[in-house]
């Protein structure tokens, strides 16, 4: 018969053992070498998925993802949007039908265990993006839910958040990957003058770009927006990739 040990219960489990966190990243971006007709650091005007197909395969660590999509807006008809405050935003070019290609050209251009951050709304987040990750390596790991310290409209609750998707490119992995460990769940953060029609919080993301790239590593956004990504690129030291379709 075997003995049983018990282990007392005011003493701390080891963390050598244990240990899921590092505050190091151990994986670094293979050499880039920028394709024609890119420019780094800039507001490049292109079609997102023309600006995916120059890149090289497995090429960077991080990918940022802003969808223009009308799936709630069409399903439940919100008061005025598209007739009042909503007219810019009804204007934009939809990329409902292409987000699932959207999302297979970012996975291509990953690196392994790299990262892509996907915005999203509740109606999508209720309904499932599953069908949007189907022919790719990428998995959800985590979610941050961004207050945006206004309110929005609603038939019920009224919309003061959105929702940013963490996808990780396999092997799936957070130490030695994610180096930054005091990021809420939760972040609030208020967007100042408005000169985009969704813009984001440029905050959140350079923490994010901080937690999973180093210093030069390049971070792409095919649908760059207010280009909020780039700002947090340049806060961070880190090397911007992108584009929009209006430039």
């Amino acid at each position: 018969m075997v003995e049983e040990v018990a282990t007392p219960l005011d003493e701390p489990p080891s963390t050598e053992s244990v240990s899921v966190f590092s505050s190091v990243r151990q994986v670094d971006q293979p050499p880039l070498a920028l394709p024609p007709g890119l420019a780094f650091d800039c507001r490049l005007e292109m079609e997102g998925l023309r600006f995916l197909g120059l890149l090289p395969s497995s090429a960077v660590p991080v990918a940022f993802l802003d969808p223009q999509y009308r799936g709630v807006l069409d399903h439940l008809a919100y008061g005025n949007e598209g007739v009042l405050r909503g007219a810019g935003r009804a204007s934009l070019p939809q990329m409902t039908d292409e987000i699932p290609a959207f999302i297979r050209e970012i996975d291509r251009c990953l690196m392994r265990s790299g990262h892509v951050f996907l915005w999203t709304d509740k109606y999508h987040l209720c309904t499932g993006i599953g069908g949007w990750l189907e022919g790719t390596s990428l998995e959800i790991v985590d979610m941050v839910t961004w207050h945006k310290k206004r309110i929005g409209m609603g038939y019920r609750t009224r919309r003061a958040s959105e929702h940013l998707i963490v996808l990780q490119k396999a092997p799936r992995k957070a130490k030695g990957v994610w180096k930054v460990h005091t990021i809420p769940d939760v972040w609030s953060e208020a967007i100042g003058k408005r000169d985009r029609v969704h813009p984001k919080p440029v905050g959140l993301q350079s923490a994010l770009i901080e937690a999973v790239s180093n210093p030069g590593d390049v971070v792409i956004d095919p649908a760059a927006g207010s280009f909020s990504v780039m700002e947090a690129c340049r806060q961070k030291g880190r090397t911007f990739l992108g584009c929009d379709i209006n430039g």
